[in-house]
């Protein structure tokens, strides 16, 4: 650990200290320690009175990250959107991760409202509730009244949450450095950076400026749809710690019964509800990232009311193809289109096998070879292909892992009222758009655009690059600096070799040459020279066949 480290690590010490004791009695990080815990976890319990040793890992997990509180179950939150690094058994469970937090007391609520807006409430609201309804890991939810006479919802951040989250933040970059250095099975899926991405989307969703220009970016893209509700934000009642916004009366979507009773058609409401988040998607490139059925609710008129847009995504116009090329080589069941498509997404290791992914796509596709596209399982789908590519330790980039999550989510949603709901079907017109959207003349001219800038830019860099290399070259100041992957275990194999080979040609010269002490008529020297070769040599081709660089046959 970098010694420049040590003072916010001793300023953490005692949450640091919890941390490590948490995630050893869960046995969830054992290259923290050498010993074997699972002795320990025999007689551990977690609080609910469960046997540890008795859970799974991916139970353990999201029990640990419970317990150490809501950084770590914001974490736990992101990892399930990453199943191509966690994989989709441990991703489901940490999606189970619920972020309440007890609600801070009406006083101490009352007192951030006024220190943020800069009034006291009474002047704010004409009326305002100082015990919250909800309560999340980051903020807590009020119901208030403005000076007009408008129902709102406010809103407020828990206080001292935002030390407590950078703190530990600091202790989750250092624990990463650890394992990056100490797990090489955890280092080819790079924690430092995931740490560093997750940091920033925290970091981000502390700032509730940030959801309020995504509830006005909303707003924007669906000012035509009347079916759709967006809860409008009162900049003048809002801060980086407080967010007023309007407050929408209807049934949530979590309470199926209830929309029965209502009378709603649920068929008509998952089509709908799935229709909005695909044209975020795929028509507005901005999408809510978190379409689980208590963050959507049905007004009047069977109005569909988006709520809880603090976690989005974006998606450009390579992304955007890539997904599409993805989605329908999956439900086209082509394999070379789906290998293209993985291979152009995907960041891959250095040993990596074409071929055998190939394969392993293969009968991937065969296995919904018979589905219709009625009847295609997109979910099922997306979760099988990241269990391949995850097998392959293929890391997909976040934003792609996001976006994935959102579409199995999108599914289950849609499917819990209304289990027949197909979203491959769904997404047939946007496949027929996506085509037309590629050949139009539009793209094409933006495409000649960009490639016409780049191949300026490369010609008007080129002759002053070259004038570069050739200026340094006469003043002897030219290098070339070249990094190859596992270079020490190649020199290390070519060197033994050498040895091997010269010590079996010196021998077999020793032997030849009858140099005593003698033997039974042989060179003692020269056959122990010899044996000893060939001893180090059948040593050189075991290693060899061992890292798979050397055929059987």
């Amino acid at each position: 650990m970098d010694v420049s480290s040590l003072p916010q690590i001793v300023r953490n010490a005692g949450r640091l200290n919890e941390v490590v004791g948490v995630l050893v009695r869960f046995g969830v990080a054992p290259w923290l320690q050498s010993i074997h815990v699972e002795w320990i976890q025999r007689h551990l319990r977690t609080k609910s009175g469960d046997n540890i040793a008795e859970l799974s890992q991916a139970e353990r997990i999201r029990l640990a990250f419970t317990e150490l509180g809501t950084t770590f179950i914001k974490l736990g939150q992101i990892l399930s959107t990453r199943a191509d690094l966690v994989g989709p058994e441990l991703a489901a469970e940490l999606a189970k991760l619920q972020s309440g937090t007890p609600p801070d007391k009406p006083e101490t609520v009352l007192a951030t409202v006024a220190a943020e807006l800069g009034k006291p409430v009474s002047e704010l609201f004409t009326e305002f509730d100082a015990s919250a309804f909800a309560s999340a890991s980051i903020g807590q939810v009020h119901s208030a009244v403005l000076m007009d006479g408008t129902p709102v919802v406010v809103k407020v951040q828990h206080d001292g949450i935002e030390e407590r989250i950078r703190n530990d933040l600091e202790i989750l970059i250092e624990l990463t450095k650890l394992a990056e250095t100490y797990s090489p099975q955890l280092k080819q899926y790079r924690p430092v950076a995931i740490a560093g991405e997750f940091r920033k989307t925290l970091e981000s969703e502390l700032d509730f400026t940030s959801e309020q220009r995504n509830l006005r970016r909303f707003a924007r893209n669906f000012s035509d749809d009347a079916g759709v509700r967006i809860p409008a934000a009162y900049p003048e009642r809002s801060s980086r710690r407080v967010l007023t916004m309007a407050r929408l009366s209807g049934v949530s979507l979590s309470r199926r019964d209830a929309l029965v009773a209502a009378g709603f058609d649920l068929s008509e409401l998952a089509r709908r509800g799935a229709d909005i988040f695909l044209q975020m998607v795929f028509r507005d490139g901005f999408y809510h990232a978190d379409p689980h059925p208590g963050n959507l609710m049905v007004l009047d008129g069977q109005v569909i009311g988006v709520l809880d847009c603090g976690m989005v995504g974006r998606v450009d116009d390579d992304l955007r193809e890539q997904i599409e090329d993805l989605l329908m080589a999956a439900i086209d069941q082509d394999t070379e289109k789906l290998l293209d498509s993985v291979v152009r997404i995907g960041r891959f290791p250095a040993n990596f096998d074409r071929d055998e992914l190939k394969g392993e796509l293969m009968v991937f596709v065969d296995q919904y070879a018979s589905q219709s596209v009625r009847e295609f399982d997109v979910s099922g789908a997306l979760n099988g292909m990241t269990s391949i590519i995850r097998s392959h330790h293929i890391t997909l980039p976040s934003r792609v892992s996001l976006l994935i999550k959102m579409l199995v989510m999108l599914e289950g949603t849609a499917q819990q009222l209304t289990p027949d709901f197909s979203l491959a079907e769904l997404l047939e017109p946007y496949r027929s758009d996506a085509i037309r959207r590629r050949l139009s003349p539009t793209r094409m001219w933006r495409k000649l655009q960009t490639a016409h800038r780049d191949w300026s830019r490369l010609a008007e860099a080129f002759p002053g690059d070259v004038s570069d290399i050739i200026d340094r070259m006469r003043r002897g100041s030219f290098n070339v600096h070249l990094e190859h992957q596992r270079l020490d275990s190649i020199v290390n194999r070519l060197v033994m070799g050498v040895l091997t080979a010269a010590l079996f040609v010196g021998s077999a010269s020793l032997w030849s040459n009858r140099v005593e002490p003698l033997v039974f008529g042989a060179s003692l020297p020269g056959a122990t020279g010899c044996a000893l070769a060939v001893y180090l040599g059948a040593q050189l081709i075991r290693a060899i066949r061992k890292s798979g660089n050397l055929r059987d046959d």
